[in-house]
């Protein structure tokens, strides 16, 4: 009996919610139990009173505006508690095909994936702009080669998880979930895979950046970020190297110079060279205490994940006894 849970997270969308969800499919093969989980991050408007009238089953809602990311993250929790064994994300804009959930979860279904991607495929979309895909090219193939999962729309809201995979993600970026989520998947060993969806016209615009450059360094940040979380000792070690290098160039040439017998005027390459080559030593070992606290959070994370586990069976065994 599988149970699929749609979560939209929701910023004053009082206004799209109801395309959104009169769009939803209310029954899947395969599927025995469909229920719409809406998380309203601290809306201004009607958001919850429109998803209440319309008859969402599930409502949580943040008191303030925390970011799409942590209302990713509390969608996640909510339908684990719910029993999910299914999840699909989707934004309520109406981006999204409701009829294209049953592609979305047919990986899932059939044992495939763990993660399933919608591509709305920038590239071709005509809703995107010229300079709009070349930059989703660059970040998609940026995610790449940072996970080694392909992803041909990284940044896609519209993602379907099992409950496994549900349970192993630990979401900590406020500003969004897409580019974390992939790059965390792939240091967890989460099958991953993307298929092509259909992208509805564009209603409003994105309330997620303010515009492109803010979008750009939002997510470059993120995947700096993620990449030093889980790849530390090659970021610094790399870094590292780089400056060790750039310092023995002018060693080097300070050493020539006074083998020369021409060194006295050259004592500033020695002082540059010395600092270069200090600071890659100092990233050295940044990079190997990085290393040290990365494996401590791995086995952090392997708890938090058994406490969750503990958590949803007591909940699980607690509702079967009433």
């Amino acid at each position: 009996m599988t149970r699929l849970v749609i979560q939209i997270p929701c910023f004053n969308e009082a206004l799209t919610l109801p395309a959104t969800l009169g769009d939803l499919p209310s029954v899947i093969e395969g599927v025995a139990s469909i229920e719409v989980l809406v998380i309203d991050d601290g809306s201004t408007d009607d958001t919850s009173a429109v998803a209440r009238q319309h008859g969402v089953q599930h409502i949580v809602r943040h008191t303030h505006n925390q970011g799409l990311g942590r209302a990713f993250r509390t969608g996640l929790d909510h339908a684990l508690q719910l029993g999910a064994d299914l999840i699909v994300n989707l934004d309520a804009d109406g981006q999204y095909c409701g009829k294209d959930i049953a592609r979305l979860i047919a990986p899932l279904l059939s044992g495939a994936a763990d993660i399933v991607i919608g591509d709305r495929q920038p590239t071709r979309n005509p809703e995107f702009s010229r300079l709009k895909r070349s930059l989703q090219g660059l970040g998609s193939r940026a995610v790449v080669a940072l996970s080694g999962i392909q992803t041909p729309d990284a940044v896609s809201g519209f993602r379907a998880l099992t409950r496994e995979a549900a349970l192993r993600m630990n979401i900590l970026s406020k500003f969004s979930y897409t580019v974390e989520m992939i790059i965390q998947a792939a240091h967890k060993q989460l099958r991953v895979v993307s298929i092509p969806v259909s992208v509805n016209p564009a209603r409003r615009p994105s309330r997620l950046f303010r515009n492109l450059p803010h979008f750009i360094s939002r997510q470059l940040i993120t995947m700096l970020r993620m990449y030093a979380m889980y790849q530390p000792m090659r970021l610094f070690f790399s870094a590292g190297v780089v400056l060790s290098l750039l310092g023995a160039l002018p060693v080097l040439r300070f050493l020539l110079r006074y083998l020369a017998g021409d060194g006295s005027g050259h004592i500033q390459s020695l002082l540059l060279g010395g600092v270069l080559m200090t600071m890659g030593f100092v990233l050295f070992v940044a990079g190997l205490l990085s290393d040290l606290i990365s494996q401590n959070r791995q086995l952090q994370e392997l708890t938090l994940e058994k406490v969750r586990r503990l958590e949803l069976d007591g909940r699980q065994r607690h509702d079967t006894d009433e």
